[in-house]
């Protein structure tokens, strides 16, 4: 097979278009700032696990959209979340990732807040009298908040369609595993990644890349014939799997676990699903422990990743320290899995970001079983669709 010239190299291969994602939709501010707009401010976002906020006024803080938010739970026992700026100057209310506050006070001014959003305190209000200013129409900006299987939902657009609606069945894999509340956060880890957004998340929708990790050659890859996976496409740009099997023991260091920690409820040992929420989470379950990840889009080529684990609640201290290793023997910040994933997204990136790549091939149909291409395909339908632009053409040509 011959090289190819710089005409053959920008020529996409003659396959079908959905096969196909052009380079720049990794690269170009405008079509950053457009799904900015078109996806992220209008849709759902996975914000935390309800157990990161396990008592009255717990709360904890992150961006969306280029917005800074909190989620807080209030006396009543209610998650609420609320755009992080005063409503007087617009200071930044709460800078700790996570605390406790039942009285919310503005550093700057010393205006203050409840739980409920509700504006309770301004110093020396007299001053305010002459302009008729009323503080019991200052209260914070609430965000829509919903919360499924313990995970909190919030979506910036209160004409959103409903969660359920939106999720179209995703978290299904799931309900077994966290429908009795008998899970909580043990791990939480930001990263900044040089990639753009959807590098991330195609390294979960991407099971052909099976033959990059080492710990899944030895455990995954082969544990399963690829006939018997089966995909699921479950609209929206969601997508996953049913239950796989993974073999430990193919792993020097990996024997016997699950055997030595009760496993997650509804699994087993051996047991591993995954379902993808368009546009920026993942949900993995692997027998003992779970992942969760959410992205938060920085510019064209950077993001933020959060990244959760949950356990089992009322583990006896020894039980507590094996979960901590399954999932950083995976997942952790110096796990098999995790780090080679970063790598190989800002490795895409570094060709993207000068053209040297011009586009990618999602094009694998293996009739929804094995490694199919199936749910890269369906993301960027959806992404398609509320972009208004192709994937594989996102600019149009000019008459």
């Amino acid at each position: 097979m011959a090289a190819r010239d710089a005409s053959a190299w920008e020529t996409p291969p003659p396959i079908p278009p959905e096969g196909l994602v052009s380079g720049t939709v990794y690269t170009d501010p405008a079509i950053f700032a457009d799904e900015m707009e078109r996806i992220f401010t209008p849709g759902w976002r996975l914000a935390c696990h309800e157990s990161e906020l396990p008592e009255p006024y717990d709360y904890r803080t992150f961006d969306h959209a280029g917005q800074p938010l909190f989620c807080i739970r209030d006396g009543d026992g209610q998650i609420r979340t609320f755009i992080n700026a005063c409503s007087h100057r617009g200071a930044r209310l709460l800078s700790d990732p996570a605390g406790n506050a039942r009285r919310i006070t503005c550093f700057y001014h010393h205006w203050s807040y409840d739980a409920k959003g509700s504006c309770i305190a301004v110093p020396r209000a007299e001053g305010y009298a002459a302009s008729g200013l009323d503080r019991s129409t200052l209260g914070l900006r609430e965000i829509r908040t919903e919360i499924r299987l313990g995970l909190v939902f919030i979506t910036m657009d209160s004409t959103a369609e409903a969660l359920d609606k939106s999720l179209a069945g995703a978290l299904a894999p799931f309900e077994p595993i966290m429908g009795g509340g008998s899970l909580e956060a043990i791990h939480f880890s930001r990263s900044l990644l040089n990639c753009n957004w959807k590098a991330w998340q195609e390294t979960n929708l991407d099971l052909y890349h099976e033959n990059m990790h080492v710990v899944l050659r030895k455990t995954q890859r082969d544990a399963m014939p690829m006939a018997d996976r089966h995909i699921r496409i479950y609209g929206n740009g969601h997508a996953g799997s049913g239950k796989m099997v993974a073999a430990y023991g193919g792993y020097q260091g990996f024997a016997g676990r699950g055997s030595d920690v009760p496993p997650l409820p509804g699994t087993d040992a051996a047991d591993f699903r995954f379902s993808v929420l368009f546009p920026s989470s993942a949900i993995l379950s692997r027998g003992t422990v779970m992942r969760i990840d959410t992205v938060i889009p920085v510019s064209p080529s950077q993001t933020i990743l959060e990244m959760r684990g949950l356990g089992l609640k009322g583990d006896t201290d020894a039980d507590r320290r094996v979960r901590y290793r399954h999932f950083n023997q995976y997942w952790g910040p110096m796990g098999r899995n995790v780090p080679e994933d970063m790598f190989a997204a800002e490795a895409c990136e570094a060709s993207f970001r000068h053209q040297a790549a011009r586009y990618q091939i999602i094009a694998r149909d293996e009739g929804l079983t094995g490694q199919d291409d199936a749910p890269l395909r369906s993301f960027y339908a959806e992404w398609a669709r509320l972009m208004h632009r192709d994937a594989h053409a996102p600019h149009p040509v000019p008459a």
